[in-house]
């Protein structure tokens, strides 16, 4: 009696999972957005700040402090110089966007 009851628990429940996925995919859309990357901005920054830690380690006799004082010079430059590049060229791209035709 314990097995048949365990069987037939286990296969209402597995009944019941399958139902709910079916049922997630016929209620899907397909809608492509455009992923929106980083701005020169945030890219030249952290850019410049791991390079400024590096060099800063390299070139300090206290690597720590070194690294702290170069990551931070090292990406407010990287920061201007992605800040100069957004503003001079802007955002030129397009962006379509895509209905779902269901």
């Amino acid at each position: 009696m314990k097995r048949l009851l365990l069987i037939t628990t286990m296969a209402f429940g597995l009944t019941m999972i399958s139902g709910a996925f079916v049922e997630t995919q016929a209620q899907q859309t397909v809608v492509v957005k455009h992923k929106k990357g980083w701005s020169h901005r945030k890219k030249y920054g952290v850019i410049g700040a791991g390079a400024g830690a590096v060099t800063g380690a390299l070139v300090s006799k206290n690597h720590a402090a070194g690294a702290v004082v170069g990551g931070v010079v090292g990406g407010a430059g990287g920061y201007l110089l992605g800040r100069h590049k957004d503003r001079k060229y802007g955002s030129n791209r397009r962006i379509y966007k895509t209905k779902s035709t269901y």
